[in-house]
């Protein structure tokens, strides 16, 4: 989990960030990026931003939480980083204006966590809120992609587990699911040679601790789920 309260997936995201600074992993999606300047949606405390703008691009980043800005402002302070609250799937005129004048080449909405605040996750639901909100700012995003002409591309990065031996046929699913829903009608398209996955480590996908583990989980994985969509031409 990321924390039910914002203070709780702050200090969650402090600790489990830097490990994911340590593996490479931001470094590693922000080196898919195209264009130099990145619009970065759900920004949360930083560590993408600061990923992105240490490659030299410039960056507008947005999130809903004053806490988690203040938190990215003090990680990329000296970087090329502008910073909004905003809520993607509310913006009013004047937000969507510092968007546009921004002029991004790329959007960039990477999913790594959320508060239950934010999600609305409980106890109990088995998850459906969170994939709901996922799939919600998911779309969200990519019509705000849409209605910006700059936007060439827009970068999507999820965190999920699959069995490693099938990613091939993963990556298949990845395109046909974020064309169908998060992209449908949207001038954006995601090519199966743009869809990557990486290992967030070899520990198998547990259902409950200190229980036995069903077969069918032996061979799945944590991991980070890239699509880059292009804007068609």
């Amino acid at each position: 989990m990321s924390g039910a309260t914002v203070a709780e997936f702050i200090a969650y995201w402090e600790d489990e960030g830097q490990a994911y600074v340590r593996r490479g992993d931001y470094e590693w999606m922000a080196s898919l990026v195209p264009g130099k300047r990145v619009l970065d949606i759900g920004c949360g405390i930083g560590f993408a931003t600061q990923a992105l703008a240490r490659r030299g691009l410039q960056v507008l980043a947005i999130d809903v939480l004053p806490e988690c800005l203040a938190a990215t402002k003090a990680r990329v302070a000296g970087e090329p980083v502008q910073l909004l609250q905003a809520d993607v799937s509310a913006l009013d005129t004047d937000q969507y204006s510092q968007i546009a004048e921004f002029a991004p080449d790329t959007v960039v909405c990477w999913l790594m966590g959320a508060p239950a605040d934010v999600t609305g996750a409980r106890a109990g639901d088995g998850g459906m809120a969170v994939a709901t909100y996922r799939e919600n700012t998911h779309r969200a995003v990519a019509e705000l992609a849409a209605r910006i002409p700059a936007v060439s591309a827009l970068h999507i990065v999820d965190r999920t587990a699959i069995p490693w031996q099938a990613k091939d046929i993963g990556r298949d699913t990845l395109v046909r699911y974020h064309n169908d829903k998060t992209l449908a009608g949207l001038p954006f398209s995601g090519q199966r040679q743009h869809a990557l996955y990486r290992k967030l480590g070899d520990n198998v996908v547990e259902i409950a601790r200190g229980r036995p583990q069903h077969p069918a989980l032996k061979s799945v994985v944590p991991t980070l789920a890239s699509l880059l969509a292009h804007r068609k031409a």
